[in-house]
């Protein structure tokens, strides 16, 4: 009977190791396809603006307040995500730099894409 445990556990081990490596090459290409296009954030209206946007399973809605040409706050109103919780941390990095162009926060590189993504739709509406 402890044979048998120990091949039911190896076989655990490796399922979930291809499961892990499997969502990591899925995510991966995923944000491979992801551009980020800049918006001229000093041409916006005064205002706030709500964006959305997903990368499965990750998904964000913001709203970006602007004022004199700039990004005063982003508020994260929505943010479904795993482990990335850390990504919501960019909202810093893009505000300070006024620029959607920051490096993904280290381990939450899906959800940094995905709030920028989301800001860079809400930025992309009129007032």
């Amino acid at each position: 009977m402890g044979k048998r445990v120990i091949i039911i556990l190896l076989i655990l081990v490796v399922v979930i190791i291809c499961v892990k490596f499997g969502a990591a090459f899925l995510t991966k290409r995923a944000l491979q396809k992801e551009t980020i296009n800049q918006v001229n954030i000093s041409k916006k209206n005064d205002g706030e603006y709500e964006g959305y946007y997903q990368i499965k399973p990750v998904s964000a809605k913001v709203n970006v307040h602007v004022a004199d040409g700039k990004i005063t706050t982003i508020d994260i109103k929505e943010h479904m995500t795993g482990l990335g919780k850390n990504g919501e941390k960019i909202v810093n990095k893009i505000i300070d730099k006024q620029s959607l162009a920051v490096d993904a926060v280290s381990g939450a590189t899906q959800s940094s894409v995905t709030i920028i993504k989301a800001v860079e739709d809400a930025l992309s509406k009129d007032n």
